[in-house]
């Protein structure tokens, strides 16, 4: 399987390495950058941290909270931790929990000094009185089927704001503000040999809304244009553009209506 990614996390070294496929995750050798050995899937799993699971790369955990004060005072806490600890983790808080993801942004993966923190954070939520919520961890992705991820990746990288690695030829890409939360690939079609599937009955087709704000969206539509795309239909505008990627797939530029 030939997988190309978007990466929701936000990288900054240009050692950063491709995620291994599906299929391949547990079965990655393991890498050496600079002084840090990046974990294989195994070796997380044998480090045994409760409360963690690593789901497509990185390993995370949820905590439960009663209130936003709670939730507020443990990210507080985290923060102290990690400024110690001179890592730091990307955290999500909203007001039933606090999600914790950690890995090594400048080798690329999962190393012992993530594990640390992880018991670490771990600690503090106990002190706390907070319990983990493994069952609800979870990470989505979407796959698109194409066989020129070099002509679509600049495409996808404008229309998001992101930007090249200059790494990988076709482009593993970098959301530099960590909002893209959701992994964005693409894989060639039926190239999947080692678990074939049958044809599917009807096509299967998505396109991406991506949302700015509303003076944002003529450079970003700008942006995907110098980049291989192309604008299906603006009459809709300023509510949003349908652009197409260098193959013909369609996403939408989305904007609020303001006066």
């Amino acid at each position: 399987m030939n997988r190309t990614a978007i990466f929701p996390q936000n990288h900054h070294s240009s050692d950063s390495v491709t995620p291994a496929t599906k299929h391949n995750h547990a079965s990655r050798e393991e890498r050496v950058v600079g002084h840090d050995a990046v974990l294989t899937s195994s070796q997380i799993f044998d480090a045994d941290v409760e409360d963690w699971r690593q789901l497509a790369g990185p390993i995370r955990a949820r905590f439960r909270t009663d209130e936003f004060g709670q939730g507020l005072a443990f990210v507080n806490a985290i923060g102290e931790a990690a400024e110690l600890s001179n890592h730091a983790p990307d955290i999500t808080l909203t007001k039933t929990g606090v999600t914790v993801t950690v890995s090594s942004h400048d080798v690329g993966g999962v190393t012992d000094r993530d594990i640390t923190l992880a018991r670490k954070i771990s600690t503090i939520a106990a002190e706390a009185g907070l319990t983990a919520d493994t069952a609800s961890l979870m990470q989505a992705e979407f796959a698109l089927d194409t066989n020129s991820s070099d002509r679509v990746s600049d495409f996808y990288a404008a229309l998001l704001g992101g930007q090249p690695a200059g790494v990988h030829a076709g482009g593993d890409l970098v959301d530099p503000t960590g909002q893209m939360n959701t992994l964005l690939w693409w894989q060639r079609p039926r190239d999947d040999s080692q678990f074939p599937l049958p044809e599917s009955a009807v096509p299967q087709s998505w396109h991406l809304d991506v949302w700015v704000s509303h003076d944002e969206a003529e450079g970003r539509i700008a942006a995907a244009l110098a980049a291989g795309g192309h604008l299906v239909s603006d009459t809709a505008a300023p509510s949003y553009w349908v652009l197409e990627d260098p193959d013909g797939n369609r996403a939408c530029i989305c904007a609020p209506m303001v006066h």
